[in-house]
């Protein structure tokens, strides 16, 4: 006696099979999309007030508060375009290697930082004054950030 099966079911194309697949594409994303939800109703500041911190609130926090949470490079970056405003950039990249000294682990972010300083070189003196300035701190990037800021 000859049993009969179904060929569609065991081939693996039945309803399961459906079912599974759309379970692998649409789980997922539902997981993500939830984590998401979920992470933006986290107290995050701290203030046990409220649990959902919007962007109005976000501009309360105060400019102390968000030095102290900045990296140090991009601390010493904000100031040392502060002062390109009204020092050249000589002493501006005199003041950068003297940080640096000072402070080692701000070395691997100084070509990034010169790098700046040469692109606001440019905006504020022109690219031939800027580059009359260009000394090799930081392996030159003052220069290349200049040469960056043509382009």
């Amino acid at each position: 006696m000859k049993h009969s099966t179904n060929q569609q079911t065991r081939s693996g194309r039945g309803p399961a099979r459906r079912i599974g697949r759309t379970l692998a594409l649409v789980l997922p994303v539902v997981l993500v999309l939830s984590g998401t939800l979920a992470v933006t109703r986290v107290n995050w500041t701290g203030n046990p007030s409220n649990s959902v911190l919007t962007a109005s609130d976000a501009s309360d926090i105060t400019s102390d508060a968000r030095a102290a949470h900045r990296a140090p490079q991009d601390v010493l970056r904000d100031k040392l375009l502060g002062e390109l405003q009204q020092e050249d950039p000589g002493t501006v990249l005199t003041h950068l290697q003297q940080a640096v000294n000072e402070r080692p682990s701000l070395a691997k972010h100084c070509v990034s930082i010169a790098r700046s300083l040469g692109r606001a070189a440019v905006r504020m003196y022109g690219p031939t004054r800027a580059q009359s300035y260009a000394r090799p701190v930081c392996d030159t990037s003052f220069a290349s950030g200049v040469a960056g800021a043509l382009t």
